[in-house]
């Protein structure tokens, strides 16, 4: 990424990801001292990605755990570590270079016991986790997409059942991304769904059942506000509750 000093304004979404090169970043840390909306800008940017990556984190398998605490236990404390001199006899030395193998092979040990007990685990789930990571993928790179967008701006704001939501759009993009936090469960047979206000006239725009973030589909362009409505499963042509949340989209 170049940027000249006039778009200092444009790489808030970018130091927030981590995006900015050295030079970038020392100056676009120089020009927060001095620009008020740029840090209430970056801040923002910082805590939407906070809750993005959160929202796609994985847990590790149940399996995991348990076959790490007993590998450890196979594993013994390291000697000191003593540092070789010119001085000493090859034999020493030699004993040296063994001693740093050992922990080298342990740790090889654990690593294939590790792998070889989740193998079966692996096996039973691995074309859903193939599939899973495919689709997190997309979802991570449509969102990053939007994030690091010069243009891309946010809006957060708070729903009637307490969640915390923030909308991030990028009219180059031709996307938005919604995230949402303390999102209460819908409750059997609902679901949330998500809306863009386009005049008036409420099109659907995706679903979101839990804390997470989704990118909304449809055109944001020409929408003014961001709807939240509980809906029964599978969703609706128009909404049949309240909104729950009714947000302008960012200009």
């Amino acid at each position: 990424m170049k940027h000249r000093t006039s778009d200092a304004h444009t790489l808030a979404a970018a130091h927030a990801l981590g995006a900015l090169e050295p030079g970038e970043r020392t100056h676009f840390e120089a020009h927060l001292r001095a620009c008020a909306a740029c840090r209430q800008e970056a801040a923002e940017f910082e805590a939407t990605t906070a809750r993005l990556a959160a929202a796609v984190a994985q847990p590790p398998p149940a399996a995991a755990k348990p076959l790490v605490m007993a590998a450890i236990e196979e594993v013994r404390q390291l000697p000191p570590r003593v540092t070789a001199t010119s001085s000493a006899p090859a034999p020493a030395r030699g004993l040296a270079l063994r001693r740093r193998a050992v922990p080298l092979a342990l740790a090889a040990s654990v690593a294939l016991a590790l792998l070889g007990g989740l193998a079966v685990w692996q096996q039973q789930s691995g074309q859903d986790l193939r599939q899973q990571a495919r689709q997190t993928r997309g979802q991570l790179d449509e969102v990053g997409a939007v994030l690091a967008a010069p243009d891309a701006r946010t809006v957060h704001g708070r729903a009637a059942n307490g969640a915390l939501t923030t909308v991030v759009a990028s009219e180059r993009q031709h996307k938005a991304v919604f995230a949402a936090g303390n999102l209460p469960a819908p409750g059997a047979g609902k679901t949330y769904q998500l809306w863009l206000d386009h005049d008036g006239a409420m099109r659907p725009a995706g679903f979101i059942d839990h804390d997470g973030t989704v990118v909304l589909t449809g055109e944001p362009a020409d929408a003014s506000a961001v709807g939240l409505t509980l809906e029964p499963a599978g969703g609706s042509p128009r909404p049949t509750t309240e909104p729950l949340l009714l947000m302008p989209l960012p200009a």
